[in-house]
C-alpha cells in the first residue's frame, strides 16, 4: 500500500499495520526463493531463442566494465590527469546507479554539481540520496588525487546551488589501501557466508565510516539484525505496492549486459543473479514475478546470511550532512573491500518517509536521521556495473 501521500494520522495507522501484519519470512521460505529463481531462469533461457536472450554474465560487457576501472593515467599531462581523476570519482556508487553528477574542471580545482535530470523523484523526493551519491564521488576523488600528489580540500556552500568545489594542492603522493580498493569496490547483492568478522575488522570499518557530524552503528547481534529485517520487510512491502515507485525503478533496470553497456548506467539485473534478457522481456517478467513476497524472502535470506548491518546516522538533516554521510559510506565500502568484505544497501526503511522515524525510534536515534542501512559480510563478487564516459559528465 503506498503511504507517501497519506495524511499524517493515516500514515501512523498504515505504518502500525505494516509492522504488525508484514510477516518476516522464515529461513526455509527464503531458501525456497533461491530454488524458484534458478528454475525460472532456466525456463526463460530454454524457452527463448539464443538470439533473443543471453543467459551468460555478459563476458564481453564485463571486459568493458573492467576497462573503465583501469589504473590512473596522465603522468606529466595535467589536462589528462584531471579527466582521469573525474573517471575515478565516477566509479563511486549512486542511487540506482543514476550517476547523478556533473564535473567542471578548473586550473587547480574540480567542481562537482548535482545533475537534476537524473533525480529519482519517487524514491528520493528530497534529493537525500542524490547528495549522498555526490559525497561518495568526492571521497573517491580525494583518494585518487592523493595518490598522484594532490591534496584535496572540499568546500560546500549550503546557501549556494549545491556545487562542491574540490581544491587541489601539491603534496607528497600517498597510495592508500582505500585508493587501491576503488576499482574493486562494488555493491554486491549476493548471498554472504554468514560468518562473523573479527573485532579488528569491525574497528577499521567503524573508523572509516565515522565523520564530521556522522556516526556509524555496527549491528552484529542477531536480535538487532532481525529487528532491521522487520523494518526492511515492512518498507519494501509499502514500496512495492506503490506503482510510481515500481515504474521509476523499472526505468533504471538494465535487463542485459548489452543494455547496460549501451546506456552506461542503471542496475544490471545480472548483479542479483538473474539471467540476462531483452528489455521488453525483462519488463514483462518483472511485472509477472516481481512481488513483495518473493522480494521479502530474498531480503530475509540475505540479511540473515550477512555478518552485520551498518547504519549511518547524521546529526542534522541537511545537504552538508548528506554529503558527509556519502563520504563516510564510501570510506566504509572501500575499507570493506580492502578487507575482502562485500556490502549492499538495505535503504527501504529510510526511503519510506512514514516508516523512517519508527526505524529511528527502534534504534534510539532520537531526532537524528538514519542516512543509510547497509549489510556486510564475505561473499562472491557479482558482475561489475557500468559507467558513462568522462565526456558525458563534464560540463
Amino acid at each position: 500500500m503506498p503511504i507517501t501521500n497519506e495524511k499524517p494520522s493515516d500514515q501512523k495507522r498504515i505504518v502500525a499495520s505494516l509492522l504488525s501484519e508484514c510477516r518476516v519470512p522464515t529461513p526455509g521460505e527464503a531458501a525456497m526463493l533461491m530454488r524458484r529463481k534458478v528454475v525460472l531462469g532456466a525456463v526463460a533461457c530454454s524457452a527463448l531463442s539464443p538470439a533473443l536472450v543471453a543467459c551468460s554474465s555478459g563476458a564481453n560487457e564485463q571486459d568493458v566494465a573492467r576497462a573503465l576501472r583501469r589504473p590512473l593515467a596522465g603522468d606529466g599531462d595535467r589536462a589528462l590527469l584531471m579527466r582521469e581523476l573525474v573517471r575515478y570519482a565516477t566509479l563511486a556508487p549512486s542511487s540506482h546507479n543514476t550517476q547523478c553528477w556533473t564535473f567542471r574542471l578548473q586550473d587547480q580545482a574540480i567542481v562537482i554539481a548535482p545533475d537534476l535530470s537524473r533525480r529519482c523523484q519517487v524514491v528520493d523526493p528530497d534529493d537525500h540520496h542524490l547528495y549522498v551519491s555526490l559525497g561518495c564521488a568526492i571521497e573517491n576523488l580525494v583518494h585518487a588525487a592523493l595518490s598522484v600528489g594532490l591534496q584535496a580540500e572540499v568546500h560546500f556552500d549550503p546557501a549556494g546551488l549545491g556545487d562542491i568545489t574540490v581544491d587541489l594542492k601539491t603534496t607528497r603522493a600517498s597510495v592508500t589501501p582505500l585508493f587501491q580498493a576503488i576499482t574493486e569496490r562494488q555493491c554486491t547483492r549476493s548471498d554472504y557466508d554468514g560468518k562473523p568478522i573479527s573485532n579488528e575488522e569491525l574497528r577499521l570499518l567503524l573508523r572509516a565510516g565515522t565523520g564530521n557530524g556522522v556516526r556509524l552503528m555496527l549491528l552484529t547481534e542477531r536480535a538487532a539484525i532481525e529487528k532491521v529485517l522487520e523494518y526492511v520487510v515492512a518498507a519494501n512491502t509499502a514500496q512495492m505496492a506503490d506503482t510510481a515507485f515500481v515504474a521509476e525503478l523499472k526505468t533504471w533496470i538494465r535487463f542485459s549486459a548489452a543494455e547496460a553497456e549501451r546506456t552506461g548506467d542503471g542496475l544490471l539485473s545480472g548483479s542479483t543473479g538473474y539471467p540476462g534478457m531483452p528489455h521488453w522481456l525483462g519488463s514483462l517478467l518483472m511485472g509477472l514475478f516481481y512481488k513483495a513476497s518473493s522480494e521479502n524472502e530474498r531480503y530475509a535470506r540475505q540479511i540473515r546470511n550477512s555478518s552485520g548491518i551498518a547504519v549511518f546516522v547524521s546529526e542534522a538533516n541537511d545537504k552538508a550532512h548528506w554529503i558527509e554521510a556519502g563520504r563516510c559510506y564510501e570510506r566504509f565500502a572501500l575499507q570493506a573491500t580492502a578487507l575482502g568484505l562485500r556490502n549492499a544497501h538495505l535503504n527501504q526503511p529510510i526511503e519510506v518517509g512514514a516508516i523512517r522515524p519508527h526505524f529511528a525510534s527502534a534504534f534510539d536515534l532520537g531526532n537524528q536521521r538514519p542516512d543509510l542501512v547497509v549489510r556486510f559480510g564475505r561473499g562472491p563478487a557479482m558482475p561489475l556495473s557500468m559507467r558513462r564516459p568522462v565526456q558525458a559528465v563534464l560540463v
